[in-house]
């Protein structure tokens, strides 16, 4: 059976690389401190720009948020004079806190995310006992994508392709000639996402995987993280499809669905929990918002005991 939606990814990605359609600008910008990587791309053509996973920076120990990190993206966007359609994100992160709702104050863009957040606002509500006031039907964001669905950023196509397994709401993002693939793979020499969290599934990453590692091996593939595994000096985000199939050390080519699935689920057992999941997932179920205030006017953070 063929996959029309990789299908029409590859072919946007080829078009591109012919020059028929325009290559997007990519601009990066690194978190250190939650070892993000939000990335700002443009059409060159018009100007129209789409932010992706960008992070509000929180002090766990104080509860407070700032927007160092974001004011970065802003800066850059006036500088470069552009205008911001998207604020994207791949997924609902649970190592960092979303800053689209203030970057949307600051320069607009509809907030988009995959249709299966509501799974996600589902399960996590359940967890953190959200209440009837959560809405749990993807109604915080702008724009619910399924996969295989078509959009613009000015001239430049893209296309939003479901990846599910680290969590079920998974998307990638092909604009042009790039994929901004969210957590599904990190550098080649770190590997691959945890699939351990509540509705993530190991195999399903697998088959995930795989989906993106079937566009063209010149693919330039845009990370959400990099740890900087042991013996690289430098941090890095942006790879190809085909070191990842030469060189990923979890999922070259060669690596059965069966070894990945034992390898990963053996991983996963052996690690701590994100130190900032309890603020992330709450806040990013809810499109980056913070929980509505109680009757004092202030916002709370539930840590449920003995549950995660």
């Amino acid at each position: 059976m063929t996959d029309a939606p990789l299908a029409a990814a590859t072919h946007q990605i080829l078009m591109t690389e012919r020059g028929v359609s325009p290559k997007p600008v990519i601009r990066t910008f690194f978190d250190e401190a939650t070892f993000t990587a939000s990335h700002v791309v443009h059409d060159p053509n018009t100007k129209a720009a789409a932010i992706i996973d960008s992070v509000l920076d929180y002090e766990a120990s104080s509860g407070r948020t700032s927007y160092a990190s974001a004011e970065k993206i802003v800066a850059y966007i006036h500088a470069e004079g552009l205008h911001v359609e998207w604020q994207l994100e791949t997924h609902a992160h649970a190592d960092h806190l979303s800053a689209a709702p203030w970057l949307q104050e600051q320069v607009g863009g509809k907030l988009g995310i995959g249709a299966d957040i509501v799974t996600v606002q589902k399960v996590f509500g359940k967890i953190f006992n959200a209440g009837s006031q959560f809405a749990r039907d993807g109604s915080q964001f702008d724009r619910l994508f399924h996969d295989g669905e078509l959009f613009k950023i000015g001239t430049l196509d893209a296309i939003a392709l479901h990846v599910p397994g680290h969590t079920p709401a998974d998307m990638a993002f092909i604009i042009g000639d790039a994929a901004f693939i969210g957590d599904t793979l990190f550098m080649p020499d770190y590997g691959t996402a945890r699939a351990d969290f509540p509705g993530g599934d190991a195999r399903m990453l697998f088959h995930s995987i795989h989906r993106l590692l079937k566009l063209p091996k010149q693919t330039r593939l845009f990370l959400c993280h990099d740890y900087k595994a042991p013996g690289r000096d430098t941090f890095a985000w942006e790879t190809t499809v085909g070191a990842e199939r030469a060189h990923n050390v979890h999922v070259h080519d060669g690596v059965t669905e069966d070894d990945f699935v034992q390898m990963r689920t053996t991983r996963d057992a052996k690690l701590s929990l994100p130190n900032l999941i309890m603020p992330s997932v709450q806040v990013n179920i809810r499109g980056g918002h913070m929980p509505e205030p109680e009757d004092n006017g202030v916002s709370y953070i539930k840590i449920p005991i003995n549950k995660m």
